[in-house]
């Protein structure tokens, strides 16, 4: 679906400029775009490489292992249908981890293994568990300590302080994850006062 919406919004702005006689600006832009883009990745891939480097040496020296030991009885509380020894409850700490340190390119598969593992624990049926719904809210709205991307990105523009953005982040990101906690809370226990599960 999103193929055929992005191909439609690319037909019509052809169709639109090749009316309007602004095909020679439409070339412009897209030159001048994808030379953009190719700066902006350079800039993402060294930074992002910085950071998988040491999520990998932080996983391999174990680190990793202790945090997830240290906010287990948090994620516990927050999927109490998971096992404690399920590899759900591995790759949800491990996207978590990944998020909290703004690799979201890191986060993405960690978070289809942990839904693929979620949809096992719920017998495989099409409709989410309150375990899924919990996860994509916490998993969208993340606690973010360092934002690598937005990092790299400021550093590809010359910003003067790119890392002035830290502070910033955590505060809001913090603030839209207890939000999604407590939103994914507030209609849980309604379901369930209302006696559906």
């Amino acid at each position: 679906m999103v193929n055929l919406i992005w191909v439609g919004l690319t037909v019509i702005g052809l169709v639109f400029a090749g009316v309007n006689g602004t095909m020679n600006q439409v070339n412009e832009a897209l030159f001048k775009s994808a030379a953009e883009a190719v700066t902006i990745c350079i800039g993402l891939i060294s930074v992002l490489v910085f950071w998988l480097g040491l999520m990998k040496i932080a996983e391999e020296s174990g680190l990793l292992h202790y945090l997830s030991r240290l906010f287990k009885p948090i994620i516990g509380r927050l999927f109490p249908e998971v096992p404690g020894d399920h590899p759900a409850m591995g790759y949800i700490l491990s996207n978590m981890m990944a998020n909290l340190f703004g690799l979201g390119n890191a986060a993405t598969p960690l978070g289809i293994k942990a839904m693929e593992e979620l949809k096992k624990l719920n017998g495989g049926k099409s409709e989410a568990s309150r375990s899924m719904i919990t996860f994509l809210a916490i998993n969208t709205s993340s606690i973010t300590i360092i934002p690598t991307t937005v990092i790299a990105i400021r550093l590809s523009y010359d910003s003067q302080a790119p890392t002035e953005i830290v502070a910033p982040t955590l505060m809001a990101t913090a603030c839209s994850s207890l939000a999604a906690i407590a939103i994914d809370r507030y209609f849980y226990y309604r379901r369930k006062r209302n006696g559906v599960k």
